[in-house]
């Protein structure tokens, strides 16, 4: 694996898609190098099986134009935090040696959502150290951004990415799951509301974006208070 400068780590084949793809889209178009992490093979899913998911995957893949995608093989509904994950995950991220990391958002209804954010989160630190035995080399991200999109909590994001110039392509990507997704009214932290699954993606993604007066958009938290050095030039007016 070559390194990257963006990836991004998700429980799921297709959590990616759903959750930052139009970041990951944005990013490569500026030239950058994007991958992805899937944490599991979606063993236990009620749709599709693995074989499919996995050739779903790469469809997807290189619709997104990532540079490196690879699965960590933990087991699907059965995420955790453990020595022996975070050794696998830290591996990872010091193969990809990225910039920046995109990760889940610490609430979720599914547990390996979750738990997903707190090894992700954790291995990124982990990666760094140079006593911790882990493959490679220690290598620490700049950044880490969760990635907040479909949340119901009342937190607002930290940012938004303008990715209406993106989001077509995000939506094949996103086709490309049809095992999963074909004739779908819900999926992950995606709730029902009638719509087909497509349609509340795009109505979701449109919220999004008219939050930041765009078209669609992706939000993304960080723990850390985001830096601003030219006040007059800020986007998005206040009135």
């Amino acid at each position: 694996m070559e390194p990257v400068d963006l990836l991004a780590i998700a429980a799921h084949r297709d959590d990616v898609e759903l959750t930052c793809a139009g970041t990951l889209i944005k990013m490569q178009r500026a030239g950058y190098r994007t991958g992805i992490v899937d944490l599991t093979a979606g063993e236990t899913g009620t749709l599709g099986d693995t074989e499919t998911r996995a050739a779903e995957a790469v469809q997807a893949a290189e619709v997104m134009k990532v540079s490196e995608r690879v699965n960590a093989g933990l087991p699907d509904a059965g995420v955790f935090n453990t020595d022996e994950t975070r050794r696998t995950v830290v591996g990872l991220i010091r193969q990809l040696r990225p910039k920046t990391v995109i990760i889940p958002f610490p609430a979720g209804r599914h547990p390996d959502h979750r738990i997903a954010s707190e090894l992700a989160r954790d291995a990124c630190y982990l990666a760094s150290l140079v006593k911790y035995e882990a493959d490679g080399e220690p290598h620490r991200p700049d950044k880490v951004l969760y990635a907040q999109a479909y949340r119901e909590d009342p937190v607002k994001p930290t940012f938004v990415v303008d990715v209406s110039s993106e989001f077509e392509t995000k939506m094949e990507a996103i086709h490309c799951y049809a095992s999963q997704f074909d004739a779908a009214t819900a999926a992950g932290e995606l709730f029902p509301t009638g719509q087909a699954l497509y349609e509340l993606i795009r109505t979701q993604n449109a919220h999004y974006g008219s939050l930041i007066r765009t078209a669609y958009g992706e939000p993304f938290y960080t723990l850390e208070t985001v830096r601003v050095d030219d006040v007059v030039t800020m986007g998005v007016s206040t009135f």
